[in-house]
């Protein structure tokens, strides 16, 4: 299985070690071409708004939208869910505007609010260990998606068809479920 990690910006080795672990072969996208034969694709934390300038700048952007239209699974992660958010709470425009969610940015306070929980999470483990920075969250998940995660009753991860997003940072934590999970919807 080939896996690709948008290398833009954000923990672009931390992701791609995750797939290494579990034996995928982890593939740094940073033009067009490297989108080709892959079987899915993560997309990082790191700064929503740097990460779509660098997107258009090189082209990324509407090659990424084809590769989620044409039904290949998109994991994002932070910055990620709200790159891959049909609505942003506050913005007029959306990024990707792929997944069927609406995200808060920053929901959780700066940097210095930073924080780590063991969360209950849907179809990979009671206590997964969700490292959370300049966190955003879901507001809401369209009807034919699932709540796969909530904290203090906000929603920090979800899927919809082929997407999953989460809040939190799995990248940065020595458990491998989440990206289990991950590389599980795409061989389906």
């Amino acid at each position: 299985m080939k896996v690709g990690v948008l290398a833009l910006q954000g923990a672009v080795a931390e992701h791609r070690s995750m797939l290494e672990k579990l034996g995928a072969t982890a593939v740094a996208v940073k033009k067009v071409e490297d989108l080709l034969d892959l079987d899915g694709l993560i997309i990082p934390g790191g700064e929503s708004t740097t990460i779509s300038k660098l997107m258009h700048k090189y082209d990324l952007m509407e090659a990424v939208r084809r590769f989620g239209h044409a039904g290949k699974p998109i994991l994002g992660t932070c910055a990620g869910a709200i790159l891959l958010a049909k609505e942003i709470q506050g913005q007029a425009e959306h990024h990707l505007g792929l997944m069927e969610i609406k995200v808060e940015r920053n929901a959780f306070g700066r940097q210095k609010d930073s924080f780590e929980a063991l969360l209950p999470i849907a179809h990979v483990g009671a206590d997964y260990p969700a490292v959370f920075i300049r966190a955003p969250y879901i507001v809401e998940v369209s009807d034919r998606g699932d709540v796969l995660a909530k904290y203090e009753d906000k929603i920090v991860a979800a899927r919809v068809d082929h997407y999953l997003a989460c809040a939190f940072h799995p990248e940065l934590t020595e458990d491998t479920r989440l990206h289990k999970y991950f590389l599980d919807m795409i061989k389906k």
